[in-house]
């Protein structure tokens, strides 16, 4: 009697923990079912598709390695659209996140009306990318746009913003970062309002500045915050494909193309999807890398709470 008595517990142990585990890959399976079908495939599909040619219907694709990635490398337009994107970020990113900052600080102070600032900002970021890319079309328009009115006050000339390619990719910038700030001022603000007001007060109390108590409590305490938006804000320059559309279509001459807006092209405008399965997974392959850098240099100065 005793050794059945003493197994009887462990059976209704085991039995329980299957209950658990079948319970928990029960509520992951819906999960895991998006993934695979809308991330983990198609990542593998596109490494696949960049190995091989392009296919025609007389001269199917064959299976040719990295040639599409060395092909990319001697194609001069790829070139350039790297450079362009590359100082789009440049640009886009660090002014994004000071401004975002420093409107959250101001919304975040005791003024009046500091609902509607709030609202005022995060207006940008609500509305549809395709109406804001038509409202600064609005601005940019030679002759007739609101930035050409109020330089013809002062008697400066018209400037054909989007149609030169000095001033193209600029004026895209422009656009990019009206929408963000707004967007990553949210997680700012959200941020600011769990840090106690016991450390204001102490700061106070012990003669410190408001530009000292910034820098030395809220700025550190942001820390965490400030790498989440630096991330989402790397990723961010690379997925601009809707206001290029509108304003400049990658144009003139190539000048304000950006990479997602070239990947689009060569798939769908050229059909050389493999050419583009080559980008997509080189973009993948930097932005993993930059982001894996960021976590490791930044994590370690972060002050997580």
């Amino acid at each position: 009697m005793t050794p059945t008595l003493s197994r009887r517990p462990e059976t209704a142990h085991a039995l329980e923990r299957r209950r658990r585990a079948i319970h928990g890959w029960l509520l992951l399976t819906p999960a895991l079912a998006m993934l695979a079908t809308f991330a983990f495939y198609p990542s593998v599909a596109t490494v696949w598709t960049s190995l091989f040619s392009r296919g025609t219907r007389r001269n199917p694709s064959e299976f040719v390695g990295l040639e599409n990635y060395a092909r990319l490398f001697d194609d001069p337009t790829f070139r350039e659209v790297a450079v362009n994107n590359i100082l789009y970020a440049a640009v886009t990113i660090p002014i994004s996140i000071v401004l975002a900052l420093v409107m959250a600080l101001w919304a975040n102070s005791k003024i009046p009306a500091r609902s509607f600032l709030r609202t005022a900002y995060f207006t940008p970021t609500v509305l549809p990318m395709i109406a804001a890319a038509n409202l600064w079309l609005f601005f940019y328009t030679p002759g007739f746009g609101v930035l050409d009115q109020i330089g013809a006050l002062f008697g400066a000339p018209s400037v054909n913003w989007l149609g030169q390619p000095e001033t193209a990719l600029w004026a895209v910038c422009a656009v990019t970062i009206w929408k963000e700030a707004g967007f990553f001022m949210i997680f700012y603000l959200a941020a600011l309002q769990t840090i106690p007001e016991d450390l204001r007060e102490a700061a106070e109390i012990e003669g410190a500045s408001r530009w000292t108590y910034t820098r030395r409590v809220v700025l550190p305490l942001l820390a965490p915050t400030t790498l989440f938006v630096l991330v989402n804000a790397m990723i961010n320059s690379v997925k601009l494909i809707d206001h290029l559309f509108i304003l400049t279509k990658g144009g003139p001459s190539d000048s304000s193309k950006l990479i997602l807006y070239y990947i689009w092209e060569s798939a769908f405008a050229f059909f050389d999807a493999p050419s583009a399965a080559a980008m997509t997974v080189l973009v993948l392959i930097v932005l993993g890398a930059v982001a894996a850098l960021q976590f490791r240099l930044l994590d370690r100065r972060t002050h997580y709470r």
